[in-house]
């Protein structure tokens, strides 16, 4: 087989999922419709977080962060892939590549670990309302965000510089959506199955240990609510912890189909529609799914858009 040198100069060919669709033009208004609505709802969930005082509080600080990792995540895919496509341009460089899955890696290993963070907040808002203030103090927010950003960086930087540092053969064709470890092991001209190994292990350990922390924190939180007196505390508990819920199980179970299960029951076709998941169709929908049955994000939506963007009477 023969090398490819991987210069400044050179480039991959970024064939994405609109290349393999039937309808290509359809999934791009489709992918274009989900984008806008990703930026616009999280753009706007932002903007009532840290607008509106009576959300000031570590549950939507947490939220907020969530908001801000969908918005960079989905822009550092979902731009490229439609620009390239209406421009029938694939290539991407090989810096580009590197940086692409760098900050696909941070902002998505940062996402799965805030989420973990999130459920403990419910549990103990729920569990322990009494010293919510307490266990949950500004300084302690500040640390679980600082936390998921920093051990994300670490893990996405050594990731990037060893899955790049391989020989990759002259077929440069990446069938995939963007640049990721998994389709770009594919292309390389030498022995993977150790790296593969230690990509299982930190997926491993970036999802399922955090995805055991969830089910702990709920296990805990429903035997709670069961004691509830009130119905009407039991389903305001039931409302905000669903919601969370819901963006659990369609995050991490893209996310561990991706890198968690073994490579032989991968397919370009079905990577592709995972990845596109998580990385256009849950950005788009988490922040309706936070906000539609949250009458607190709503009411305060509807202030802050009264305030700051409906007209006002001129008086002369």
């Amino acid at each position: 087989m023969e090398y490819w040198n991987s210069t400044l100069g050179s480039g991959f060919i970024l064939m994405g999922i609109l290349n393999d669709s039937g309808s290509p033009e359809l999934l791009c208004a489709t992918i274009t419709v989900l984008y806008m609505l990703a930026l616009t709802s999280n753009g706007l969930l932002l903007l009532v977080i840290t607008v509106d005082s009576r959300l000031h509080v570590p549950m939507y600080f947490l939220l907020g962060q969530l908001s801000l990792m969908d918005l960079l995540f989905t822009s550092v895919v979902t731009p490229k892939a439609l620009v390239d496509f209406l421009q029938s341009e694939y290539m991407i460089s090989f810096g580009g590549c590197a940086l692409q899955m760098f900050l696909a890696l941070t902002v998505g290993s940062a996402e799965d670990l805030l989420l973990a963070f999130m459920a403990y907040d419910r549990y103990v808002a729920i569990c322990h309302p009494l010293n919510y203030m307490v266990f949950m103090r500004p300084r302690v927010c500040w640390l679980m965000v600082a936390t998921a950003w920093i051990l994300a960086f670490l893990n996405a930087l050594g990731h990037t510089l060893y899955t790049m540092h391989y020989p990759f053969c002259k077929v440069r064709k990446i069938r995939h959506l963007l640049c990721e470890i998994p389709p770009l092991l594919k292309l390389a001209c030498a022995d993977t199955s150790r790296y593969e190994l230690l990509v299982y292990v930190t997926g491993v350990t970036f999802l399922l240990l955090p995805l055991s922390a969830i089910v702990a924190s709920y296990a805990l939180i429903l035997c709670t609510v069961l004691h509830m007196p009130s119905n009407e505390g039991k389903q305001k508990a039931l409302v905000t912890c669903s919601s969370h819920l819901t963006v659990v199980v369609m995050y991490y179970g893209a996310a561990t189909f991706m890198y968690v299960l073994p490579s032989s029951l991968h397919s370009p076709r079905q990577d592709n529609i995972i990845s596109l998941f998580y990385t256009v169709v849950t950005p788009a929908l988490n922040p309706l799914i936070y906000s539609l049955r949250n009458q607190e994000v709503m009411g305060a939506l509807r202030r802050v858009l009264g305030k700051y963007m409906l007209p006002t009477h001129c008086t002369f």
